[in-house]
């Protein structure tokens, strides 16, 4: 990792940048997470960059592996641990920074086996703040060499996190919208082609609905689908 000084300041600057850029971006949640890795990974010169983040919709909750800049198959398959679980869970539940000089001798940490095959030795782990201190997630930075994490170090990572978390926070209200949008457009279509087969073919707005959902299913299209085409032929004729 870079050591301190008024160039490494510069560096993390330039990754808030890079990833406050994401905020206002058209990326998508899984674009952001590989930025993420990536600019920090670069930053602070680490080998692995990992990102983890709290999925509350498993039962109980889970805090799964969302991306990473390593391309070892050992690393970036589907991935997830309890929130009570290995460091990831310590960091996530403890809501603390975890540094840890040799994962290999460290009893918290799960996965020896695999540190063993990629070199890892020296770790740092910070959590994900999000709003009202929640905790959304983890950022894991791994050394192939015995390195010695500085307060500043830790405190620097903390900074990028944060702002990566607003990034991710932000990128989801982005993609609900969206989403949302789509939706209502999606209606908007539907409701007038009702309009037009009602005036067609003189049915009334359930009768006119069954008819579209019917030719919906016979033609194996979404309803969205024959709303437009609806549209279309009432344009050309």
């Amino acid at each position: 990792m870079n050591e301190s000084h008024p160039q490494s300041y510069d560096h993390y600057i330039k990754a808030l940048m890079d990833i406050s850029q994401a905020v206002t971006s058209d990326l998508f949640l899984e674009d952001v997470f590989k930025l993420i890795v990536m600019v920090v990974a670069k930053v602070t010169e680490v080998d692995i960059c990992s990102l983890w983040l709290v999925d509350e919709d498993s039962n109980p909750p889970k805090i799964r592996l969302k991306a990473t800049q390593a391309i070892e198959p050992e690393y970036v398959i589907d991935r997830s641990l309890n929130l009570d679980e290995g460091v990831v869970g310590h960091v996530a539940t403890t809501q603390q920074p975890l540094i840890i000089a040799d994962v290999l001798q460290c009893e918290m940490f799960k996965e020896k086996e695999m540190a063993r095959k990629l070199g890892l030795v020296s770790m740092v782990g910070v959590p994900l703040h999000g709003k009202k201190d929640k905790i959304i997630g983890v950022l894991n930075c791994f050394t192939s060499t015995p390195h010695e994490f500085s307060r500043t170090d830790v405190n620097l990572l903390t900074t990028v996190a944060n702002q990566a978390a607003v990034a991710i926070r932000n990128t989801e209200l982005i993609v609900k919208t969206k989403i949302i949008e789509e939706e209502l457009k999606a209606r908007k279509k539907i409701e007038r082609a009702k309009e037009i087969i009602m005036e067609r073919q003189s049915l009334n707005g359930d009768e006119a609905y069954k008819w579209i959902r019917k030719r919906s299913m016979d033609s194996r299209k979404t309803l969205l689908e024959v709303a437009e085409a609806i549209l279309l032929s009432n344009e050309l004729y």
